[in-house]
């Protein structure tokens, strides 16, 4: 019987459920090969400015559009001029909730030097991403409801509780799982 296309993303989020939430829960990146790289380079092509004195250009990595878990609108161009951060996770994942109030202090240490943005997906569900970033008090930080894992294969994340880090350029200096301290370690780099 041939795959379609609606069964893709649904064998996707099960491979992924049962590859790389088994952790410990305590926010420890995994050894498991089937998570991504520690580093990646992703392509940051600048795209052309129209008139010097411009609003600065939106590398490629930062051109996307996406829905915030509350509905709203969010701009990858947003993150333009500052380091971010962005924080892959799912609402059933233990890891992931272990690491919520780690990666909350980093958001509070650091929000006037870098964006740090949750990317909620694989399977979670509106009402379940909005409960866990309620329950684990991350809601001071943008998360982007990104079931359908466009966001997730745009900078290629095969696994929750994951981080991709950015220079102010939108240049991605680290693509993989990050312990909180080195988390902690990486952000002050960035700054």
């Amino acid at each position: 019987m041939p795959t379609t296309t609606r069964s893709i993303p649904i064998a996707l989020t099960i491979v992924l459920a049962l590859t790389a939430c088994g952790g410990s829960g305590d926010g420890s990146a995994s050894a498991d090969p089937t998570t991504a790289p520690t580093t990646a380079s992703a392509p940051t092509a600048p795209a052309e400015s129209p008139t010097s004195g411009s609003a600065p250009a939106v590398p490629q990595t930062l051109d996307f559009t996406a829905r915030t878990i509350d509905g709203e609108t969010f701009t990858g161009a947003s993150l333009v001029g500052k380091p971010a951060v962005l924080w892959f996770w799912a609402a059933w994942c233990t890891r992931c909730r272990g690491a919520a109030e780690s990666v909350a202090a980093v958001q509070r240490d650091n929000a006037a030097r870098v964006n740090l943005v949750g990317v909620a997906g694989l399977g979670s569900g509106d009402e379940a991403m909005r409960r866990f970033a309620q329950d684990t008090g991350i809601q001071d930080f943008p998360h982007l409801a990104d079931d359908a894992g466009e966001v997730w294969r745009r900078f290629d994340v095969v696994s929750q509780e994951h981080y991709v880090l950015l220079d102010s350029a939108g240049d991605v200096v680290h693509n993989g799982p990050l312990s909180q301290t080195d988390l902690r370690r990486r952000v002050a780099e960035l700054t």
